[in-house]
C-alpha cells in the first residue's frame, strides 16, 4: 500500500511538519510515515523506520488518502486531555524504567523526547507532550532524570561462561561457597606494578 500521488506543494508542507521540531508528536510522525510513502518506501520499511508497525502506517495512508492533511492532526474532543488508564500508566512506566536497547532503539538512556515519541509510535498513547511524559514519570516515581550510565555490553561469544566463572571466583574468595577440586584456595585480585 503506498499513500496517493501527492503534489510539490502537498511535499514542501509536509517536509515543514517533518523538519519542523516542536507541535504535535502525532502529526510529526504521521506526516513522516506519508512522506516516506510518497518516496516510494514499502510500509514495513517506513514502520521500522518509524518506531511503528505496520497495521499503524497503512491506517494512516488511509485516512491521509480519504482526508489530506486534516488526518494528520490528532482528534481531541477539546477540554482536559483524556487521562491514562491503568494499563498505559503501567507500561509507561515499564517503558521508562527499560533500557532503549531493549526495544531495539540505537541510544543507551531515555530523553523525554524520545520517550514521548516511543510511546506514540509504539500506540502506548495516542499522544503525549515531553512535559507530559515528564509528569508521568514523576507521578510513577521514575525520574528521567538519572545520570547516564553507559551500559556496555560484550561482543565475545564466551563472555557469560566468563563471567559466570569470575562470580564464581569471587564467591570462593568471600567464602560464600567451596572451592572445588579443581579450584583455587586462595583467590586474590591484585594489580600487576611491573614487578
Amino acid at each position: 500500500m503506498q499513500v496517493r500521488e501527492i503534489s510539490n506543494d502537498e511535499g514542501n508542507r509536509l517536509l515543514q511538519i517533518v523538519r519542523r521540531s516542536s507541535g504535535s508528536v502525532v502529526t510529526w510522525r504521521r506526516a513522516q510515515m506519508v512522506l516516506l510513502s510518497a518516496q516510494g518506501m514499502a510500509v514495513p520499511q517506513i514502520a521500522e523506520v518509524t518506531f511503528s508497525s505496520a497495521d499503524r502506517v497503512r491506517d494512516v495512508m488511509h485516512k491521509f488518502n480519504a482526508d489530506g492533511f486534516d488526518s494528520l492532526k490528532p482528534r481531541y474532543a477539546g477540554g482536559r486531555p483524556p487521562k491514562f488508564d491503568l494499563a498505559q500508566r503501567a507500561e509507561i512506566k515499564k517503558i521508562a524504567l527499560g533500557r532503549p536497547a531493549d526495544h531495539g532503539l540505537p541510544f543507551s538512556v531515555w530523553s523525554l523526547s524520545k520517550l514521548a515519541d516511543f510511546l506514540v509510535a509504539e500506540g502506548v498513547v495516542d499522544d503525549i507532550s515531553h512535559e507530559g511524559a515528564c509528569a508521568r514519570c514523576c507521578a510513577t516515581k521514575v525520574s528521567p532524570f538519572q545520570a547516564v550510565k553507559p551500559w556496555k555490553t560484550s561482543t565475545d561469544p564466551d563472555y557469560e561462561a566468563k563471567k559466570n566463572r569470575v562470580l564464581e571466583l569471587y564467591a570462593i574468595a568471600d567464602g560464600k561457597a567451596a572451592p572445588g577440586p579443581d579450584d583455587p584456595t586462595v583467590v586474590s585480585a591484585s594489580t600487576s606494578s611491573g614487578r
